[in-house]
């Protein structure tokens, strides 16, 4: 199965914004950003009762159920031809932790794997968020800009200056990641608790209604302490230094 962590490491999110591209309805809008978390909790969470279905056992159910999210991830990367650290990282602890449920052969192991993932991605946000390097910054910057030169010259105004505003904008970026970074672990503990306690059957489903709720979760909050703080201000920048000139 795949993780909230695998989700963000979507191409749509950490895209380079087009600088002259028309503005996508609303809907449009809505189903780029489903489009990940369907390919990454739907196909996985049916690929493994048709397989299992088919005859598969357990752990082979969830190891190719488990492909297509891995490698969406790694195609990612390459067709952007450049390493994201957040996806680099997501793509290198996905491998060693699937080698590591091969080689035991536990389905249990298997369902905790992408909980290590999450877990591992939620201490780096944090720490990045801590240093003043928020890494989430790179996920939500392309959204609050919309491909807008101005807009992404007034968030760069406000990252890098020193006034009041500036130190607010960076404060919410740091909230944004935050967020995340707690959501990640929060998802890793009650993932592993019920890999290890409940049947695995029950966690085939389970799992992945905990990641849903997590993910709408982290939306949500980091949203309304994050994100719409930070497009709030980045309108205002937008449009007093519009005044200015």
């Amino acid at each position: 199965m795949s993780s909230p962590a695998a989700t963000l490491a979507a191409p749509a999110p950490f895209a380079a914004p087009a600088p002259a591209v028309a503005a996508p309805s609303r809907g449009r809008a809505v189903l780029n950003g489903l489009l990940p978390l369907l390919v990454d909790v739907g196909v996985p969470l049916a690929s493994y009762y048709v397989l299992r279905a088919a005859g598969l056992g357990l752990f082979a159910a969830l190891a190719w159920s488990s492909a297509l999210p891995a490698v969406r991830t790694v195609w990612g990367v390459l067709r952007e031809r450049r390493l994201n650290g957040l996806a680099a990282l997501i793509v290198t602890v996905n491998a060693v932790s699937l080698v590591t449920s091969l080689l035991t052969g536990d389905p249990r192991l298997m369902l905790a794997k992408d909980s290590g993932v999450s877990s591992l991605i939620g201490l780096v946000v944090l720490v990045t968020a801590l240093k003043g390097q928020p890494m989430m910054t790179a996920g939500v910057r392309p959204w609050l800009v919309k491909g807008n030169p101005a807009r992404d010259a007034a968030w760069q105004r406000l990252a890098g200056g020193s006034a009041a505003a500036s130190a607010a904008f960076r404060r919410a970026e740091n909230r944004f990641s935050v967020v995340w970074g707690a959501a990640l672990l929060g998802e890793c503990v009650v993932r592993v608790v019920g890999a290890y306690t409940l049947p695995v059957e029950t966690m085939v489903w389970l799992g992945t209604v905990v990641m849903v709720v997590t993910m709408v979760g982290a939306f949500l909050v980091s949203g309304r302490l994050g994100a719409v703080p930070m497009e709030h201000m980045i309108t205002e920048e937008d449009a007093a230094f519009g005044a200015g000139r």
